[in-house]
């Protein structure tokens, strides 16, 4: 009612206005009519009325010269997936379809699956395109469509985006049709989920972005591709002007690999570290707070081969300063593997010189094939990818224990993804027994392989038991 009201009252106002402005200009009118000489009338004074301003030529503000390059270039990516049970165990529950959105629009804790038959609209053209390949490591997968005319953006320098520059997100939110909003970069080197098997080197932006601007494109005031919008943070599950994309760097190599090999390939050290904190610049008699502490080396690793031992501080990896665990990873991992880098550390308190030759990290998996595909022939295979917990995995997940295997990806196709398993839950039993490690996981599945497998499952801090039918089943 009341809006009804309001709209009444505006109505009425604009019509005053209208018929006031009309009698203005009759006014004016009849005032110049009447000014001309009558034998018996007073001569009305002339009035005088204040000119309309004009406009400024070419003085916008705007965005728009930006927008008609990028705009024609991002396109928007349907994908149609296998549904799976939920956890609930109701196929079709609105709840898993929610959940199966989240992985593709920006959930930091939801797993991502690779697209399976997308269609991509773009200047009113509906096309099919193919899977090239995919990396859930980066949240990124490289496809192919066939077809001409196609827009390009062409592609920025992310290492020399700086805090404070202003960036255009280009997307498709909550699916209403293109949109482009604007904000600035906020930070640089940002990463959501540490230690859960992902590279991620994001530059975080207030740029609004929301549900359907994953894959979105992130662009400076040059009309460059900078960044290529990924996640949201919020509590709310909204926008709240806290959102991450992933650099255009990182994608470009990502995508080079895709394209000419099929895969990605990342180097490792072989340590597990932990940042520098001032209690511990301190105690080791540091000058300063920073670089990474290692808690251990691991046996037979390029680490070991070259050195590093445990207490040593990683400074500077080729060069380059180390500030923290994340930005440490993702070095070693785009220097490839078969290089050779130089580390930089500090062993009680005397500065060393170290080179060594990196391997080639290869996330453990669980009854793969050889190419890390399922292999069919394998019954105790669940489709799944796993590692011990730590407890800084516990944490971010929200597990309170810190036993059992996360699961880091699920192959849509497996077992695992048809029983409702999602990436970083924690396989915490196998029928009832605790598992701790890999071989306790293979060897459960081994002796429950021609019957339904019972896993205790640990999700953001709640017990669910989620049984596994056989692969013959």
């Amino acid at each position: 009612m009341h809006a009804g009201t309001n709209l009444s009252q505006r109505a009425a106002r604009t019509g005053i206005a209208v018929f006031a402005a009309a009698l203005l200009v009759s006014g004016a009118a009849w005032h110049g009519f009447a000014a001309e000489p009558q034998s018996s009338a007073k001569v009305a004074p002339a009035t005088t009325t204040t000119p309309v301003a004009r406009s400024i030529a070419g003085g916008r503000d705007s965005y728009a010269d930006i927008v008609n390059i990028a705009a024609p270039a991002v396109v928007t990516v349907r994908v149609s997936a296998k549904a799976r049970v939920s956890p609930t165990g109701l196929e079709g529950d609105p709840g898993d379809q929610d959940d199966l959105l989240r992985r593709f629009f920006g959930d930091q804790f939801g797993q991502r699956q690779g697209p399976r038959g997308p269609q991509m609209p773009t200047d009113d053209r509906t096309l099919s395109a193919k899977v090239v390949g995919t990396d859930k490591a980066s949240d990124l997968a490289l496809l192919k469509v066939n077809g001409t005319d196609f827009k390009a953006l062409p592609l920025g320098n992310s290492d020399n985006v700086q805090v404070g520059d202003i960036v255009l997100a280009v997307g498709n939110p909550m699916g209403i049709g293109q949109t482009v909003t604007m904000g600035i970069i906020s930070a640089k080197g940002r990463s959501t989920g540490p230690g859960d098997g992902s590279y991620e080197d994001f530059l975080q932006t207030d740029a609004p972005i929301n549900h359907g601007n994953s894959g979105g494109a992130l662009v400076n005031m040059k009309g460059e591709l900078v960044g290529i919008n990924s996640q949201i943070l919020s509590n709310t599950d909204g926008n709240i002007g806290i959102g991450f994309s992933i650099p255009v760097n990182m994608a470009k190599s990502v995508m080079d690999q895709l394209r000419t090999k099929g895969k990605v390939t990342r180097a490792q050290l072989g340590v597990t570290v932990q940042q520098v904190t001032s209690d511990m610049a301190q105690n080791l008699g540091l000058k300063h707070a920073g670089g990474a502490i290692v808690s251990s080396v691991s046996a037979g690793s390029a680490a070991e081969h070259a050195g590093v031992k445990q207490g040593d501080v990683i400074e500077s990896f080729n060069g380059q300063q180390v500030h923290d665990f994340n930005s440490l990873r993702n070095r070693v991992a785009a220097a490839g593997p078969g290089s050779t880098a130089d580390l930089t550390i500090v062993r009680d308190g005397a500065e060393k010189h170290l080179s060594v030759k990196l391997d080639e990290a290869n996330p453990v998996k669980v009854a793969r094939g050889r190419d890390g595909e399922p292999d069919s022939t394998d019954k105790t295979s669940l489709g799944v990818s796993v590692a011990p917990i730590t407890p800084e995995m516990a944490s971010r997940l929200g597990v309170k224990s810190a036993q059992g295997l996360v699961v880091q990806n699920v192959d849509p196709d497996g077992r695992a993804a048809d029983a409702g398993i999602q990436a970083g839950d924690v396989i915490e039993a196998v029928n009832r027994q605790p598992v701790k490690t890999v071989e306790d996981l293979r060897g459960a599945l081994k002796r429950t392989a021609d019957r339904p497998v019972l896993l205790l499952i640990n999700r953001q801090g709640s017990n669910i038991f989620v049984t596994v039918k056989p692969a013959n089943g």
